[in-house]
């Protein structure tokens, strides 16, 4: 597996691995979850044009997952990940994530966020396996606060959500001595 940001000729299978995704929502009394559009083309693209999207890419160069971030409060927010049911339980996800938090770190980014089903076992219960926590009240920033308020209004609020963070270490880069200049031990 290898993971790369997306190419703009992916798009529509992104849009396919949401819908893919999605139906595993019915089968818990969450029809209007598994129903609910992928996001749109234009908000791919934007994604996808800024640096924001990222792909795992198996054999034959076929892509199993994606992972959409954005900025909020200056963390990066995971606004969707989703792994076709073809490839879950492998570890996509996760790797996913992971690569998002190291790439983050890099960029002296403190935290990953996001929102998700408090009750839904391959969501909040999942992240928490994935190095998240969940955050209390007083801890949500604007931007996690106004999310909420938008997914209130999109429906979602009919079931539990939660907002989640990931602290992260930033990951210095190695220093590398300038030609003519001498290492010493101590």
């Amino acid at each position: 597996m290898r993971i790369r940001t997306a190419r703009a000729d992916e798009l529509l299978a992104l849009q396919d691995i949401e819908r893919a995704a999605g139906r595993c929502f019915r089968d818990i009394g969450m029809a209007e979850i598994a129903d609910d559009d992928p996001p749109t083309l234009a908000e791919l693209a934007y994604a996808q044009r800024n640096g924001e999207a990222w792909v795992a890419v198996g054999p034959f160069g076929r892509l199993m997952a994606y992972l959409i971030t954005d900025v909020v409060d200056g963390n990066t927010h995971i606004e969707q990940v989703s792994v076709h049911p073809d490839f879950a339980r492998r570890g996509i996800g996760k790797a996913l994530l992971d690569h998002t938090a190291d790439e983050s770190a890099r960029c002296g980014v403190e935290a990953l966020t996001l929102t998700t089903f408090s009750q839904v076992p391959w969501n909040a219960p999942y992240y928490l396996r994935c190095g998240f926590r969940e955050l209390d009240l007083a801890e949500l920033t604007p931007g996690l606060l106004a999310i909420l308020e938008d997914e209130r209004g999109n429906g979602l609020g009919k079931w539990p959500r939660v907002c989640m963070r990931r602290d992260l270490v930033a990951v210095m880069a190695p220093l590398v001595p300038s030609p003519g200049s001498v290492s010493r031990r101590y």
